[in-house]
């Protein structure tokens, strides 16, 4: 089962590594919901985890993949064309510098999916893989969303919280979510408001595959620093599951 962790600096990435996450999810703006880190950032943390799988003081020898989130604003989900020029070109930038796949959204102004621009941001993303974030959680009708997101084969995740606020408000949605998405390359990544604590009900009741932990993991909200502890209890809550 797949753990992925939030992470805005290269310490962060290294805790989460260390303590079991199978990938981060790298952003800057924690406050704003996630905005494209800036280019020393992802160097620092591309450096950083090679670093630490080439040593042998991790318990998960592993490469940690690192999601850099592609948002270039926090006015909303809607581009205009200066902002996809923009978004395009720091995809270009990102993929020089060799992280392993993108997160991003785009919608219309009328709230559905933006197809033209996912399509150009896609194109923009070579051969990495996708995940669609939440902005999804925005759009009305979700399945119908969900119908077209799994035309593009690259989009590998949806991060959502089933359109509410808080994910454990909307198990239900994730469960149908869930079985629209079973069989399709597309795997549904529960987040926002998850817990260690709400981790065992909630995928006990969802049987979700992907975990998505943000202040979850921090003691103290998006101002608190990885707790290295809650990442290593969450992990254990997954690998007892599978």
């Amino acid at each position: 089962m797949l753990l992925e962790i939030i992470a805005t600096t290269a310490d962060e990435a290294v805790t989460a590594s260390l303590h079991g996450a199978d990938r981060v999810e790298l952003i800057s703006a924690f406050d704003q919901g996630g905005l494209s880190p800036n280019e020393d950032t992802i160097v620092a943390v591309v450096e950083a985890l090679k670093r630490l799988e080439q040593s042998n003081s991790t318990p998960f020898p592993k490469t940690t993949p690192i999601h850099v989130m592609v948002r270039p604003h926090s006015q909303s989900f809607v581009y205009d064309e200066a902002d996809l020029r923009d978004m395009i070109a720091y995809m270009g930038k990102a993929r020089r510098l060799g992280i392993h796949a993108f997160v991003l959204g785009c919608l219309r102004p009328d709230g559905e999916i933006d197809t033209g621009a996912l399509e150009r941001l896609l194109e923009a993303a070579g051969d990495l893989p996708i995940t669609f974030h939440r902005a999804f959680d925005e759009i009305a009708d979700q399945e119908d969303a969900l119908s077209t997101l799994m035309k593009y084969l690259q989009i590998k995740w949806l991060l959502t919280s089933g359109g509410k606020p808080s994910v454990i408000d909307a198990v239900d949605q994730i469960i149908r979510l869930n079985d629209q998405s079973y069989g399709h390359a597309i795997t549904i990544m529960p987040g926002s408001g998850l817990t260690v604590a709400s981790l065992p009900a909630f995928l006990a009741a969802t049987k979700s595959q992907a975990v998505h932990l943000g202040t979850g993991v921090r003691n103290g909200g998006v101002t608190a620093p990885i707790d290295g502890a809650l990442v290593r209890t969450a992990r254990q809550i997954l690998d007892q599951i599978r």
